[in-house]
């Protein structure tokens, strides 16, 4: 076929049941890769979206992403995107930004695309008529607990359930019993699907059918699971005993029957789960209450669920705006007299009293069927005369046993549907439905259905920029697609840099009588003052969520005040929680924090909203020196410059500060992007404190990405500047974390931060520029930091004697200008560098390593120390003593869940155990393996593979030994550890000549003597 001929070739994929590619309609065979499968499979369901390298892993290789590295990632992506090139499909392409990977692909390609479509415009029949089984049956390389996959499940599930009410509705069950019957099948538990299908069968005059699927269920959950069927099917259980699932109609009401319901949304898209919870909860004798921020799309949902739900109502369906038109609650008697009229009263007999007319409205109501709608409620006070008189709750449903009214049907009961910014959790009977942002795939649905499915393919990364920038918010994306369906010409990305302007974004998302701003203007006004003030602060933040106790800070009020204000930025809608007591935080909206600071810079002074970012960058600083303090980390000396710090309250500290790793945990995310926010401020002094006092956390918690950005922003500022002491101390900084571990770039080789400089080698230019940095600022404890660091690349190099000399003038100063922690490393490096030439030395100086890390308290360290002993105690012959060290510092280490030094402990044990014959050795070797690729540890990387190498060779697996010591050989040139690499390429010289290669054998030896040589 010509190359023009595989242009015009169109690929479509299917995920809704086993992976299928199809080329023209044409069955195609998958990859022979499981692995390929998986990654195909992954990258579809993601829709588009960029799934990160970490993600992937876990997606892919789930319980075994310890085991391999992210090179596994790139290498399979690498080789898939060989696969798929194949077709000549240039609507299909696989995309990589360096952190994670996305599959682009043309209009309705995947089916799963096409089953949300479907359902998003109300034919759930045609959706699950797409369904050919499980999503990805059968793909053994996929994650199924993942939320991309259940997720999609859910969707599936959502839709058949919607699919079997409206064939009930529309008197054709038994076009949807096979549907429901499959998934039934599929999921035995499923009460709420297999309630359906009783339904169904019942429906359809197969009764007795639907018994005895319920006697199997019953059974099934009794022998399964020990539990007998829930609720739900009990109900629909006694209905059929009752023969009552089609039990009599509602009697005809009065004449006027009112159908009140605004007009359904065309588009209206996803919230799936959101409208069964409001149908099971009206189906309940529920009062469902949609809350959230306005513009979240809750009067879009309630329509929705209103008109799905209006065929159980015959009586009438009812709708009220209880937002006036001045944006004042409106007046509940007048509301009364509206519905009134439309349930037949006459004009002239309606009371003039708020209590006479809610009499008679739910006189009115009693034994009806009918829905009311109230949208945009202010609070409970305004809804409790709107409420039918009838009792709601759960155990008023027809079979509960409760007693029904005089004259009443039996389950002739009114409903009530609710919207408000505010919870109403106090509003009797209610169940809450709290309403977030769209996910990405369902927010770019909307605005393919706004826009057409051509505009948006043709461009779906400005199309993915512009539903980000809309931060999922429905109305936005909504304003968005109407601007550019008004300007045909406009491009996708024109709009898309348009919005990233963050001053003229809300600008931008206005359209007609719709504006983002007017959403949130209705809560503002509600407001008091002092806390809008705090609304306007807390915008200037950057930060994507924070404490009430920098809440506080921030607006320099007391703790709480604070939180009696955030509670009432809550409650309207302003601003959201995120996570639990006792560690509750919060956080705003994207757009939401733009219109606060938008009102901040109107009505808030300059030299205010420095001091309040000062206050809340101090807080952060002063709290994170403290936690910092108790963090065992690298033992540097802890300089700090002269930032103004902002105290809290000694109680609140105190219960911050009791456990500092979990109040790492929770901040460091807001200490990041605060220490770059006061970079770019100019606020240079707090922006390195901020980002130094976070590096002994993110070693223990191998955060070395976070680490590496924060400090390369951060060092910039410091530069731009001229703050000497910022630029040493960061600088001291990214020397450890670029020195010991290495980050790799979107090919999945290794970068080294050294401009391709041997890294043990560059180290020693690093560390002597550094020294200079020290001394320029008259730092004696950071010169003494700067000269260990000197000796280590000089012991790297084979330079011992100099180093020696590096450690001991490290020792000196540090001992005199009263730096333990520099002592302690000083030591270290000393006893490195007598090495096996001087073992009683090297154990001597360890042991000195060890009282001072514990004399500093810095348990880290004392792991460190305590697996160094055991590795000199080895090499002495002393294996016991060696084994107890060992053991106990890898027990440290996960305890302390530090896995660079758990790394270690296992390489040393591995050593330990193949030179005494230890069966355990390989397995060990392994674990330091797994650990090293997860999180680019090049020295225990290399290490690693050279001890299962030399166990390879012993066992005469000469191909195996062969690849894991050519590895180890090439990661070791880069690491410019030159004995490690002599050390290496002897054990290769080995293998090449078990294996038969003698010339590869001499090659590799010859260079080892060469630098045996040089040392």
């Amino acid at each position: 076929m010509s190359i023009e001929g595989l242009k015009r070739m169109k690929m479509t994929f299917g995920l809704l049941g086993p992976l299928t590619v199809d080329v023209d309609a044409v069955p195609q065979a998958l990859p022979r890769a499981t692995v390929l499968r998986g990654l195909l499979g992954a990258l579809l369901l993601a829709e588009g979206e960029r799934l990160p390298v970490g993600r992937l892993l876990d997606l892919v290789w789930a319980e075994q992403a310890d085991r391999v590295g992210r090179g596994a990632v790139h290498t399979g992506m690498s080789r898939l995107r060989t696969w798929l090139g194949r077709f000549g499909d240039e609507a299909v392409a696989l995309e990589s930004d360096g952190q994670g990977y996305r599959l682009v692909t043309g209009p309705d390609a995947v089916d799963l695309g096409r089953f949300r479509r479907l359902a998003a415009d109300g034919d759930p029949a045609g959706a699950i008529g797409l369904r050919r089984g499980p999503v990805l049956a059968g793909l053994e390389r996929v994650n199924r607990e993942d939320p991309l996959v259940t997720a999609v499940e859910h969707e599936v599930r959502a839709t058949a359930l919607a699919l079997a009410r409206s064939a009930t509705a529309a008197g054709a069950s038994r076009t949807a019993v096979p549907a429901l019957t499959a998934l039934a099948e599929e999921y035995p538990f499923d009460e709420p699907l297999q309630a359906a299908l009783l339904e169904l069968l019942a429906a359809d005059g197969r009764a007795a059918e639907a018994l005895r699927r319920f006697q199997a269920l019953r059974r099934r959950l009794s022998e399964e699971l020990g539990i007998e069927p829930g609720e739900q099917v009990r109900n629909v259980f006694l209905a059929l005993l009752a023969q009552d699932r089609k039990g009599a109609r509602p009697e005809p009401g009065p004449a006027r029957v009112p159908s009140q319901l605004p007009r359904d949304i065309p588009d209206f898209t996803g919230r799936d789960e959101q409208v069964r919870i409001v149908l099971d909860a009206l189906a309940a004798g529920r009062v469902p209450v949609i809350a959230g921020m306005g513009g979240i799309g809750k009067t879009a949902l309630a329509v929705r669920a209103a008109h799905l739900a209006a065929v159980d109502y015959p009586d009438g369906r009812l709708y009220a705006d209880l937002r006036g038109a001045d944006e004042t609650p409106a007046d509940p008697a007048g509301v009364l007299a509206a519905f009134l009229r439309a349930l037949g009263a006459d004009p002239r007999e309606i009371p003039a009293s708020l209590e006479e007319r809610s009499a008679l409205y739910r006189t009115l109501l009693a034994g009806r069927r009918t829905l009311v709608l109230l949208d945009n409620a202010a609070g409970e006070q305004q809804l409790v005369p709107l409420l039918p008189g009838t009792p709601v709750a759960a155990d008023d449903r027809p079979g509960s046993g409760s007693d029904e009214g005089p004259g009443e049907r039996p389950g002739a009961r009114p409903a009530v549907l609710v919207t408000s910014r505010a919870a109403l959790t106090a509003l009797p009977g209610s169940r809450l439905v709290d309403l977030h942002e769209l996910d990405a795939p369902h927010a770019r649905m909307l605005l393919r259905r706004i826009l057409g499915d051509q505009r948006v393919a043709a461009e779906p990364v400005a199309a993915a920029q512009i539903v980000e920038l809309c931060g999922g918010m429905p109305l936005a994306v909504r304003i968005a697609g109407a601007r550019l369906a008004a300007r045909p010409r406009w491009t996708l990305a024109r709009l898309a840099h348009l919005l990233r302007d963050e001053r003229r974004r809300l600008d931008e998302l206005a359209a007609g009588n719709l504006a983002v701003r007017a959403g949130f203007a209705v809560g503002y006004a509600r407001l008091s003052e002092p806390t809008r003030r705090t609304f306007r602060l807390l915008g200037l933040l950057d930060a994507p969520d924070f404490a009430p106790w920098a809440a506080a800070a921030m607006a320099g009020i007391p703790p709480e005040q604070a939180e009696r204000q955030l509670e009432e930025l809550i409650d309207a809608q302003l601003l959201q929680e995120t996570g639990t007591e006792p560690h509750l935080r919060y956080r705003f909206h994207d757009l939401v924090r733009l219109y606060a600071r938008e009102h901040a810079e109107a009505a808030d002074a300059p030299a205010a909203r420095t001091a309040a970012l000062e206050r809340a960058f101090g807080a952060w600083l002063w709290l994170a020196e403290q936690a910092a303090d108790q963090v065992p980390g690298p033992c540097f000396a802890p300089i700090h410059g002269t930032a103004p710090r902002h105290p809290m309250p000694s109680g609140v500290a105190a219960a911050l500060l009791d456990d500092p790793m979990a109040w790492f945990d929770a901040e460091q995310p807001a200490l990041n992007t605060s220490a770059r926010q006061a970079a770019a401020l100019r606020m240079v002094p707090v922006a390195w404190d901020l980002a130094a006092c976070q590096e002994k956390y993110c070693d223990v918690r191998g955060l070395y990405d976070d680490w590496r950005t924060t400090h390369l922003t951060v060092l910039q500022a410091c530069r731009t500047a001229g703050d000497t002491l910022g630029t040493a101390v960061l600088t001291r900084g990214l020397i450890e974390v670029t020195t010991w571990t290495t980050p790799a770039d979107g090919s999945g080789t290794t970068v080294d931060l050294a401009d391709g400089t041997e890294t043990m080698v560059a180290l020693e230019d690093r560390a002597r520029h550094l020294q200079r940095l020290f001394e320029q600022v008259g730092e004696e404890r950071g010169t003494a930091d700067a000269l260990v660091l000197t000796a280590w690349s000089l012991v790297a190099q084979g330079r011992e004697q100099e180093a020696l000399e590096a450690g001991h003038r490290a020792l000196d100063l540090a001992t005199v200008h009263d730096h333990p922690g520099g002592e302690a490393r000083a030591h270290q490096i000393i006893a490195i560098a007598h090495g096996e030439t001087d073992l009683d030395r090297t154990i001597e100086h360890l042991t000195e390593t060890l009282r001072l890390a514990r004399l500093i308290g810095n348990t880290r360290f004392e792991a460190t120390a305590i697996q160094f002993l055991g590795a000199a105690h080895g090499r002495a012959g002393q294996v016991e003593r060696a084994g107890e060290l060992l053991l106990h510092s890898l027990a440290m280490a996960r305890c302390l869940k530090d896995r660079y030094v758990e790394a270690f402990s296992l390489l040393y044990l591995a050593v330990l155990y193949a030179g005494t014959g230890d069966g355990r050795a390989r397995e060990t070797a392994e674990a330091a393996l797994a650990i090293a690729r997860r999180f680019d540890l090049g020295h225990h990387l290399a290490q690693a593979l050279g001890i299962l190498g030399e166990l390879d060779l012993a066992a005469g697996d000469h191909a195996s030994a062969v690849a894991y010591l050519e590895e180890s050989v090439l990661v070791w040139r880069a690491r410019g550890w030159r004995s490690f690499l002599a050390e290496a390429l002897r054990a290769l010289g080995r293998a090449y000549r078990a294996a038969g290669l003698p010339e590869s054998a001499a090659r590799v030896l010859e260079e080892a003597r060469e630098l045996s040589d040089i040392r």
